[in-house]
């Protein structure tokens, strides 16, 4: 069974850390941090039993500005 790194990108919604992981689009949340990573985990790895990664792909970041009132 191969092993691949992926990313996680966190943030905090209320009282939850949601947690998302954008090589493949899954996304969970938890009330710690580690619970939303591992939940993520869990998400990313049910996922990719019935849709294998194809050619892998990273993820960068970057930042921008935007206007609001």
């Amino acid at each position: 069974m191969p092993i691949s790194t992926f990313t996680a990108v966190l943030h905090k919604e209320g009282e939850l850390y949601v947690a998302e992981c954008p090589e493949v689009g899954t996304v969970s949340q938890g009330d710690t941090v580690e619970t939303a990573v591992a939940n993520l985990k869990e998400a990313t790895e049910l996922y990719l039993e019935e849709f294998p990664p194809g050619e892998p792909s990273r993820p960068f970041v970057t930042v921008f500005e935007a206007r609001y009132a």
